[in-house]
């Protein structure tokens, strides 16, 4: 059986220069095929690859041996992020290309920073759908920004924030029913992270929205 996963030990690290090489061959590859017929094809054919992969694990741990209510939702930012990836990769719209900017670029990097994953390491299947689903998100955020050149404005930030609010808001109310917390939105996760460096609860809320450089859960 692998051993735990521990952050930025030789897996974190090596999953980690995988995220950079693979989000700079994307950038060159966005700018070469940017505006050409090409470039439509491979971002919807990015986009079925994302919403595959999401949905194959989605299933899996739907299935009663793994169904925990704790984390067998698609509940958290990271599931809003992938999901609004996809769209944007098909359908190239600004306001999910806003959500997608946002959340892809400052929460998402903050997951894969300091994870939460109490799991085996790699091989097994929990740190490999965790990774994988982060980074494709990561990646199409960035394809989409710098290959593909789409850019984000001051109404994109009043976009990602009244959508990372009321989501918060809303899993405020499901945590507090179901016992859960979903996004961290109830609590600091208990492994180390960003969020200790931005004050207890609920302080760390409103510092890491998507508005703010730090990020967030």
């Amino acid at each position: 059986m692998p051993d735990t996963f521990t952050p930025y030990g030789a897996t974190h690290w090596t999953v980690l220069a995988v995220i950079v090489i693979g989000a700079v061959l994307l950038v060159l590859l966005g700018r070469r095929i940017r505006d050409t017929h090409a470039g439509a094809v491979f971002s919807r054919g990015f986009a079925v690859v994302l919403i595959g992969w999401a949905l194959a694990m989605q299933v899996h741990r739907m299935l009663p041996g793994n169904w925990d209510v704790a984390s067998s939702l698609p509940l958290h930012f990271s599931d809003l992020t992938w999901m609004t990836a996809a769209y944007t990769l098909w359908t190239q719209r600004r306001w999910s290309f806003a959500l997608t900017y946002y959340w892809g670029l400052t929460l998402n990097p903050q997951a894969m920073l300091t994870p939460a994953l109490d799991a085996p390491d790699f091989p097994d299947l929990a740190f490999i759908d965790f990774w994988v689903l982060h980074t494709l998100a990561v990646w199409a955020a960035v394809f989409l920004t710098w290959g593909l050149g789409m850019r984000p404005d001051w109404r994109s930030v009043a976009t990602a924030v009244t959508a990372t609010v009321a989501w918060g808001l809303g899993l405020l109310g499901f945590n507090a029913l179901a016992g859960t917390n979903y996004g961290f939105v109830t609590a600091e996760p208990e492994n180390p992270s960003l969020l200790d460096l931005l004050g207890d609860w609920p302080w760390y809320l409103a510092a890491g929205s998507p508005s703010s450089p730090s990020g967030g859960p």
